[in-house]
């Protein structure tokens, strides 16, 4: 469900003005009372709760402005900058300024950019260097001032996501050629036409008086001969022309890599500095072109590549001078091009990937047994990273650890781009993810089988062979059939059983003979291969493959569909899907969950409480979680929410950090006391996003942290469900 934020404006301007009055009356007091903590931690919070609401509402110029003032308000409360005649001056022109922007918005008027001048000015006590009073403001500078890592959570916040053109350019000559061959089309479709009077002519054909049967049925036979071979001529002529066709449409839709590959060296720059790490970006391969249709597909993945690898593959700059490495990290992104294929790989010199550590937290999250995590490869559990809610973070944040990250990357490449992702990795010197994409969608090669009387697809590039094997040479081995094949022992799985198709439907259809042998359809994902008993080999062609209409997009083992030449829907299997039901991904096939008819978690309606001191915030939380199946009660405060807590045990607390009465931090830490709350998940959701908050979060037993100002409805139900909820 789309969020309609416009809904929220009313309730925003109300709530606005209520801490617009806070701050005017707070300032007034401070006069007085510079000193007065109190007054200065409660004008703080009604700054932090204006650009909280204000960046969840995508308002800029409020929030900038709002933002300005709060970080002036934060240096004044840790005693960086002294409060006086100068500073009030500077801070009753920035609440004017916010108070003209909300009064704008509720006239309905357009929100106009926020006023640079003001700006500057509310920004230059954080800039000075000096502790002697500035002449212009009048007010004391702090001892070490910085804002850089609130800039980068900026900078990181407004990551740039590629997005192809609306047009491109094409040579003439490359036109000329299409509308050429538009005309051959044309052309051959007149042939198409003249077919059907000939065949009108042969049910109209007149035989002779004196001819017998036999003589006039030779004589049908030659003229639909004669038909047949004209028809078949012309259809081989359209085909070939529909290749070409599609061919030089297709070049004409392609676009560089460059419109993917060009922005990510800032995005890598931000992500580092707000993490404190010094990393570089070296890309090469941005000239491969790919179909326009796969860039916009490849740029989240590309993105969410980048960010594990800085975060979670790039050590800290002691770190890796401790360990003889340099201390800028380097993370190369290259592409080039195999065949039909585009092979793109993003790889860091980091510390690569622990083994250990994901197999203790696939213990820990009960994902796994421990039998079954000894008896897998050491692939095998790197491949439990791309799991649903895996993260071996100890928090979760914006930039990672929300365990939605690397489960994307492969849903979006093997399930919508329908290509292959895999890792390597090795501990101390680095990790690289390599993803192999086919060039376009616009077609693909399908092969379609029979099985259990039903005609299925697959797509080539999941295809490694098709042959026959005598039955004899079907092994058992640990309790499964296996094949040898190459010198490899194959899985042998019966593609009906995995369908779930039941025998009674295929009585009565064509089956192999036993005495012919088994017909093996070997099929691979990754480094992985199994092979799939079919009843029958149908046919292999270029085809057009169609998503699943929405209600069907939760089927797993089905990808997309096609529709034949008898106008009937053959569905496309999914691979991937077929190596988890068997087991072979690592994926767990028996977590203890129950499953439904449907496929589905069948999954009881989860109690979340949403605490924050603003009702706007609380009612967009709210109508979020809602929308998606949750049970939500409110909470106004920490304190309001620690005592709902004691009454009720709720399945997940969300919460702000800056509240009166009690605060984010102190209610988990409180909550965390607690034996019922020792794992429940408490996710804070606050526009603190600053590296030592984070780590207080960190601290007091937070399980995620969410900046609002990178706030989106699906973040937080993604890591509600990271957490199994």
């Amino acid at each position: 469900m789309a969020l309609d934020l416009k809904k929220f404006i009313d309730r925003f301007i109300e709530e606005a003005r209520e801490h617009l009055k806070s701050l005017a009356e707070g300032l007034s007091s401070l006069d007085g009372a510079p000193g007065d903590t109190e007054t200065i931690n409660t004008i703080f919070r009604s700054a932090h709760t204006i650009k909280g609401s204000s960046k969840m509402l995508k308002l800029g110029a409020i929030n900038e402005t709002a933002h300005k003032i709060e970080d002036i308000l934060d240096a004044v409360r840790g005693g960086k900058l002294a409060y006086n005649s100068g500073l009030s001056e500077l801070l009753y022109r920035g609440v004017d300024g916010l108070s003209d922007l909300v009064e704008t918005l509720a006239k309905g008027a357009q929100l106009p950019e926020a006023d640079q001048n003001l700006l500057v000015s509310l920004a230059r006590p954080l800039q000075a260097s000096g502790p002697a009073e500035a002449s212009a403001e009048g007010f004391a500078a702090p001892a070490a001032p910085s804002v850089a890592s609130t800039q980068a959570g900026d900078a990181l916040s407004a990551t740039p996501r590629p997005k192809a053109p609306d047009t491109v350019r094409i040579r003439l000559a490359k036109l000329d050629e299409l509308i050429k061959l538009m005309g051959e089309v044309v052309s051959s479709h007149s042939r198409s036409r003249q077919h059907l009077v000939d065949i009108r002519s042969i049910e109209r054909l007149r035989f002779s008086a004196d001819m017998d049967a036999g003589s006039q049925l030779v004589q049908l036979q030659a003229e639909i001969h004669r038909y047949s071979l004209a028809l078949r001529d012309d259809v081989l002529s359209q085909e070939t022309l529909m290749n070409e066709l599609h061919g030089k449409a297709l070049v004409m839709r392609m676009l560089p890599l460059a419109m993917v590959f060009d922005p990510v060296g800032h995005t890598v720059r931000g992500i580092a500095q707000s993490l404190g790490k010094d990393v570089e970006c070296v890309v090469s391969g941005s000239e491969i072109e790919l179909d326009r249709q796969m860039i916009d597909k490849l740029s989240d993945p590309i993105l969410h590549l980048l960010r594990n690898s800085v975060d979670h593959g790039i050590e800290s700059p002691e770190r890796r001078i401790a360990s003889g490495k340099p201390k800028r990290g380097r993370i190369k992104l290259s592409a080039c091009q195999d065949g039909a294929w585009v092979l793109v790989e993003i790889a860091d010199d980091g510390g690569g990937i622990s083994v250990d550590a994901i197999r203790n937290k696939a213990l820990h999250k009960g994902l796994l047994s421990a039998e079954k995590i000894a008896s897998m490869s050491r692939s095998e559990i790197i491949d439990l990273i791309f799991l649903p809610g895996f993260s071996t973070n100890s928090i979760v944040t914006d930039i990672s650890g929300r365990g939605v990250g690397l489960d994307v990357v492969k849903s979006i490449i093997v399930g919508e781009m329908h290509g292959l992702v895999s890792v390597d990795s090795k501990l101390g010197v680095g990790t690289a993810f390599s993803l192999r994409l086919p060039l376009s969608l616009a077609v693909m090669r399908v092969l379609f089988v029979k099985v259990g009387g039903i005609m299925w697809g697959c797509t080539a590039q999941y295809v490694h062979e098709l042959l026959r094997v005598e039955s004899s040479s079907v092994l058992q081995v640990s309790g499964r059939q296996v094949v040898k094949i190459g010198g490899e022992f194959i899985p042998v799985v019966a593609l009906q059983e995995i369908l779930a198709i039941p025998q009674s439907y295929a009585q009565g259809q064509k089956r192999t003979p036993p005495s012919i042998g088994l017909l093996l359809l070997v099929v691979t994902s990754g480094n992985a291969m199994l092979a799939l008993q079919i009843d029958e080999l149908i046919d292999e062609r270029d085809m057009v493959i169609k998503p699943l209409p929405p209600h069907l997009q939760k089927i797993s083992l089905v990808s997309g569909m096609v529709t034949t030449g008898k106008n009937e829907l053959v569905n496309i299997l999914h691979v991937p899907a077929l190596f988890e039901v068997t087991g072979k991904s690592g994926r767990p096939d028996a977590a203890g969950h129950a499953v439904s008819e449907g496929g589905a978690l069948a999954e009881k309606q989860r109690s979340i409480l949403v605490t924050d001191d603003s009702r706007n915030t609380r009612e967009i939380e709210k109508d979020v979680l809602e929308a998606h199946g949750y049970v939500v009660t409110l909470a106004e405060d920490g304190l309001d929410a620690l005592n709902k807590c004691r009454e009720h045990l709720f399945d997940a607390v969300l919460t702000d950090v800056e509240m009166p009465n009690l605060d984010g931090f102190a209610l988990t830490e409180r909550l965390r006391q607690d034996e019922r709350y020792r794992s429940v998940p408490i996710i804070i959701i606050t526009s603190l996003q600053k590296e030592e908050d984070k780590r207080r979060g960190i601290e007091v037993g937070a399980d995620a942290y969410i900046v609002k100002g990178n706030f989106e409805q699906g973040n937080l139900v993604e890591t509600l469900r990271s957490f199994g909820l």
